[in-house]
This record gives structure tokens, C-alpha cells and sequence, in this order.
């Protein structure tokens, strides 16, 4: 059985950047994000959205947007819940990690997910069973 995947938002940033310096991490998020287990979350929607409006360097459209959406569709989204941030209150307490951070934990682990792709997080840490990844250590 394959692992779940869960994508943190600027795995989705990266994936539908167009500035010239993100075409590599680029291109390893969106293999990443062709796998059949893909999770996010609806703050990684979110996220990703106000980032890519907000960051006029990454020439992401509103026709990107749409497609990173659809995309989505493809993939289990988790929702955040009341019960998801009481759950990523506990976390944020338990490992000293933002509030942000705690939520796409919280997410992760809600959703069974073996492995969090992310950069933001350290590379290797675990979180009750879920390991964090950062794809681009060879950048």
C-alpha cells in the first residue's frame, strides 16, 4: 500500500510558479503532487490562493489558480474543523511550532498521512508517527 502524502502550500506554490528561478522546485513539486495519495488541506487551499495573489513574482493567473484548484479535486482535502484546531492548539503547545505549522500537522495526522512534504518545517522531525520531508534539500 502506498503511503499517504500530505502537501504543505508552497509545495502548490512551487508547482505553479512561473518565475524563472522556481522551475526546478517546480518541477519536483508537480511529480509530487501527481501521486494517488495526495492530501491537503483546506488552509493549504487558502494559503496557496492569497499567496499566489499576493506575489506578483510568481506570475501565477487566475487560469493557474483555476487549474491548481481542479487539480485539487483530484485529492482528499481535509477540512479545518473546530476539532482539527483544538487538535492543532495541542500540537502548537506540544512541539513549539506556530499556529499555521500546528494546523497542517493536525491535518496530516487526521488524514493518516505517513509523510508531510513541506519546507518550512525541519527536515527529518516527526510528529506522532508523521515525518517531515523537505523535497528540496539538494536546492
Amino acid at each position: 500500500m502506498t503511503a499517504k502524502l500530505f502537501f504543505d502550500s508552497n509545495i502548490f506554490l512551487y508547482a505553479g510558479s512561473k518565475a524563472e528561478e522556481d522551475q526546478g522546485k517546480g518541477e519536483v513539486c508537480r511529480t509530487l503532487l501527481n501521486s494517488e495519495k495526495a492530501v491537503i488541506s483546506t488552509q493549504v487551499l487558502q494559503e496557496f490562493i492569497s499567496n499566489a495573489l499576493r506575489k506578483p513574482k510568481l506570475h501565477i493567473t487566475e487560469d493557474k489558480i483555476d487549474l491548481m484548484l481542479r487539480m485539487a479535486e483530484e485529492m482528499e482535502v481535509v477540512p479545518v474543523t473546530h476539532a482539527l484546531i483544538f487538535e492543532a492548539t495541542v500540537i502548537r503547545r506540544r512541539y513549539q511550532v506556530s499556529h499555521w505549522d500546528s494546523t497542517i500537522i493536525a491535518a496530516a495526522l487526521h488524514a493518516n498521512c505517513e509523510v508531510l512534504y513541506s519546507e518550512d518545517l525541519s527536515h527529518g522531525q516527526k510528529f506522532e508517527g508523521l515525518k517531515v520531508i523537505n523535497p528540496f534539500m539538494n536546492f
